[in-house]
């Protein structure tokens, strides 16, 4: 009996370093993915969130301005247009 609990034991310490060996090869592949990726990125011409992001905003905060420049020019053609009938 005693061999045979031995080659479990074996079994099992062999069974715990396969898996080992598994985690670090895939931890190894995810870098080399990860790397590829990033290289491939910054090769093309693309931006990062962050860039995205401000320009985003900024192009809120200009759609902002033109509606409040729209409603002030259809005041003041109101004005001119309504001077203009008076005096005429």
């Amino acid at each position: 009996m005693a061999p045979r609990g031995r080659i479990f034991d074996e079994m099992a310490k062999l069974m715990t370093d396969a898996a080992g060996v598994a985690h670090g090869v895939r931890r190894e592949a995810e870098t080399a993915v990860k790397t590829q990726a990033e290289r491939l990125l910054s090769s093309m011409d693309v931006v990062s969130r962050e860039e995205f992001e401000a320009v985003r905003d900024m192009a809120a905060t200009a759609r902002d301005e033109n509606e409040a420049l729209k409603k002030r020019l259809v005041v003041l053609e109101a004005k001119l247009a309504s001077g203009a009938a008076t005096a005429g």
